[in-house]
């Protein structure tokens, strides 16, 4: 009898161990349930190349690119979304509409909303950079307002005749006071913000911090080359801009997404609250020529999505050629008057007596 520990014995297993890796190919080969068989073929998205390079300032002189536009002026198609329920939108009507579009920096905004093909104005709205006005002027006459309020302050969704009933919104039930309501609780500031992004400075102008890393999406194939239903991983840079308290802490501000398939473009911002929040998610898609001799190339479609509003907004320039850039607008032009004698609801006023009433 051989001993384990002698020299025969581990002969022997040194001889068995190829006779045995041998044996367990041959059954993996000739199985018709192999191991590393595959009964279902995966698709995985491909990865969009080329991918363009870039660093901090690269990317930081794109952004002020953008933002060297001093004012547009131009037609829009409008697309508006309630999201406050999954799957109940704005009363089809109003779904989309027209649109003159005013903007002027800082924060300057005039839209005037309108039903298509007849120029029959449903809204209009302005802010002078602090303070909005929105005149509602579709629907019966309980449901058109002039609402005044303030750019920065929070404020409780409007309700145009008291409590709603949430359970009785859906697609049968959405009625003409849901739709108006929502074009009364439309902020103009927010167009604003997000059709001309805010420029970003010198590190010696502002004590804000800036950070770059790469990131990949699987997201659908959105090229017009693409296959319907189809997915791909596209390559961005974030730039995330970043402020630090006196006592040390970092709080995200922004968030700016640049796409890096073929060249490098800004596709989305993100911004954030003092309690890091995301308050607006702005995309951007199709950079064209505006301008009657392609003074500047900007995106022609904005797609503005304010989660914590309960809406979406998506705005594109019909025209893009046609569109006024570089021109200087007094600063009354951007001051809405109750010129039709519309119920006013000021919103500072109505927020003020809530919290006196609830002390």
């Amino acid at each position: 009898m051989l001993m384990l520990n002698s020299p025969f014995a581990h002969a022997r297993v040194r001889a068995r161990v190829p006779l045995l890796l041998l044996l367990i190919l041959c059954i993996v080969a000739t199985s018709n349930c192999s191991l590393f068989g595959t009964h279902k073929k995966v698709q995985v998205p491909p990865l969009l190349t080329p991918l363009a390079e870039a660093n901090k300032t690269q990317l930081i002189n794109e952004v002020n690119r953008l933002a060297s536009v001093r004012s547009i002026h131009g037609k829009i198609d409008i697309l508006f979304e309630d999201t406050s329920f999954a799957d109940v939108g704005i009363a089809e009507k109003y779904r989309q509409a027209d649109g003159m579009l005013t903007l002027q920096r800082p924060g300057k905004v005039y839209l005037v909303i309108q039903v298509p093909f007849i120029a029959k104005d449903i809204a209009q709205m302005t802010s002078d950079g602090e303070h909005f006005r929105v005149a509602v002027l579709q629907g019966e006459d309980k449901y058109r307002r002039f609402v005044k309020g303030t750019n920065n302050a929070l404020y409780e969704k409007l309700d145009l005749d008291g409590a709603t009933d949430g359970a009785a919104k859906n697609k049968k039930t959405m009625s003409e006071k849901e739709t108006v309501s929502a074009l009364a609780n439309l902020r103009p500031q927010h167009l604003t913000d997000a059709l001309m992004i805010s420029p970003i400075g010198s590190a010696s102008e502002a004590a804000l911090l800036y950070s770059i890393s790469e990131f990949f999406q699987d997201e659908p194939d959105s090229r017009p080359q693409g296959k319907k239903g189809g997915r791909v991983v596209r390559g961005y840079y974030l730039l995330e801009e970043l402020s630090q308290s006196s006592q040390g802490e970092i709080r995200l501000l922004r968030r700016l997404w640049f796409d890096r398939v073929g060249s490098i473009r800004l596709a989305r911002v993100q911004t954030f609250d003092e309690r890091v929040l995301l308050i607006t998610d702005v995309a951007y898609w199709g950079e064209k020529s505006l301008g009657e001799n392609g003074q500047a190339r900007l995106p022609s479609r904005i797609q503005i999505t304010r989660p914590h509003d309960h809406y979406k907004l998506s705005v594109t320039y019909q025209e893009p050629t046609s569109v006024g850039i570089y021109r200087e607008y007094s600063p009354d032009a951007f001051v809405l008057e109750n010129k039709w004698q519309l119920p006013e609801v000021d919103l500072d006023t109505r927020q003020n007596k809530k919290v006196t009433a609830n002390h």
